[in-house]
């Protein structure tokens, strides 16, 4: 009885043409999207190859300089193109692809896409995550928004009762035939994603268990507003009624919900602004070791411990060049007040993504949309382990620097010069992202959640259809 109501339902969807206009439109955009952002991805990763390694020749072709002139000289961390950020693309286009990395100061990434872009970009992109998570579920209403409803409107329902067919069984047939389309076109964006992606050379670190794992968050979130159109269908007896309400319930969940979310994480943990950020920090850098200054308290405090732990009266009779110890205290003391008020902002960003998430309950796109960029690496807490790591390497950097300016001169000559080869025995900056089971451990409640969400429309589905 189940397959005769599925070939049934399924007839009918083929042979409406609204689903197989709206299909072939929604897979024209699909592909549209896949090679456009095949194409960027393309064009970044390139540019990404070519900068990190200009950046590294520059760095190792210095020649012979002071290893403090090199500090400030600098150079860049670059952050990865992801193979997944073609089907998510996340905040990347906010968030900025490099990190200049210069002595006794932490900055922040640059050179962000949406920068070079002008306001109309705000409206949306063509892109195949836009489709998955906004296209995707008008599709679902289209194809189930009078699953229920023509029945009663054309007077069939009461056909099929006469036939003995139980609510529970009408039920799972209809609701088979609404998402079996749904799955088909969402293996086969995948498919030709997948094809798309072991068609670019050198893609990066891909992961099919991210990708199947991608997969899997789309379905469960297709499922979860295939049971909300049918509980709506199964609600009203117009099909008119069910199509309206429908599209609220996808305008509330998908526009509505995640501003109104974002608003209130916003202004209930606020960031402070750039000017009392940079503000703070300089204050506390006040307070401490200026390796630049050999005349303050805190330098004097230093030179009078140094010269007690090595049993010495002069700088000058200290094995090490006091200049380059004094400057790396300092790049100590500069970096525990910056990790100090970049872990202030942490901590709100923290807040905010608590409170984001717990609102994530009010409706399925938004931990579908957590998911979806966190496995794709395209989501803020990946862009802050990647400003964290490059940070790391700028300490160990500067230590480096400062250690061979120390070792290898005496106090007071600033003329020292570290040979040409020197640059090349730092090691390049590398930066890997989390791992999927990493990911899915810090994403642990936006899974619930949304198995909540499809637990919670299957029982309203099939408690709502009992009355057939």
């Amino acid at each position: 009885m189940i397959s005769n109501v599925i070939k049934k339902e399924t007839k009918e969807i083929l042979r409406d043409g609204r689903f197989r206009i709206s299909a072939i439109i929604l897979l024209l955009l699909a592909a549209i999207a896949l090679l456009v952002s095949k194409q960027q991805y393309q064009n970044t990763n390139e540019q990404y190859e070519k900068a990190k390694n200009d950046e590294r020749a520059v760095w190792e072709d210095q020649g012979d300089k002071n290893p403090h002139s090199a500090a400030h000289y600098g150079t860049y961390a670059f952050k990865p193109k992801f193979p997944l950020s073609l089907l998510d693309q996340g905040v990347e286009k906010y968030t900025g692809v490099s990190i200049f990395l210069e002595a006794h100061k932490r900055n922040e990434a640059q050179f962000s896409a949406a920068a070079d872009q002008t306001g109309l970009s705000r409206f949306g992109e063509l892109t195949p995550d836009f489709i998955l998570l906004f296209i995707m579920p008008l599709i679902i209403i289209l194809i189930g928004y009078n699953t229920y409803t023509k029945e009663v409107e054309g007077g069939t329902m009461l056909l099929l009762r006469n036939q003995g067919i139980s609510p529970w069984k009408l039920a799972i047939g209809k609701w088979i035939s609404a998402i079996l389309p749904v799955f088909i076109m969402t293996t086969f964006l995948f498919i030709i994603a997948a094809i798309v992606l072991s068609s670019i050379s050198d893609y990066g670190v891909f992961s099919w268990s991210s990708f199947i794992a991608l997969y899997l968050v789309y379905l469960l979130y297709y499922i979860v507003f295939a049971n909300i159109v049918l509980f709506i269908s199964s609600r009203f007896k117009k099909s008119g009624i069910s199509l309206v309400v429908s599209l609220a319930i996808w305008i509330l969940a998908c526009f509505a919900a995640p501003k109104a979310a974002s608003n209130f994480a916003d202004s209930k943990y606020p960031y402070p602004t750039r000017q009392e950020f940079a503000s703070n920090i300089k204050e506390d850098r006040k307070q401490g070791l200026d390796g630049h200054d050999p005349w303050s308290k805190a330098s004097k405090q230093l030179e009078k411990e140094v010269l007690q732990e090595y049993g010495v009266d002069s700088l000058h009779q200290l094995p090490f060049n006091f200049d380059a110890y004094r400057m790396q205290k300092g790049e100590e003391h500069e970096a525990e007040i910056y990790f100090k008020h970049y872990n202030l902002l942490k901590e709100q960003y923290q807040n905010q993504t608590i409170t984001y998430k717990t609102l994530a309950i009010i409706s399925p796109f938004l931990p579908t949309r957590f998911l979806s960029m966190a496995i794709a690496n395209t989501d803020y807490q990946t862009h802050w382990d990647f400003s964290d790591t490059a940070e790391n390497y700028r300490i160990r950097t500067q230590k480096f620097l400062n250690d061979n300016f120390a070792q290898n001169s005496k106090y007071g000559e600033w003329s020292y010069k570290a040979t040409g080869d020197t640059w090349k025995n730092l090691p390049p900056f590398e930066y890997d992202a989390p791992s999927l089971s990493m990911t899915l451990s810090r994403n642990m409640s936006n899974i619930i959640i949304l198995l909540f969400w499809v637990l919670l429309s299957t029982g309203a589905l099939f408690v709502s259809t009992k009355k057939y």
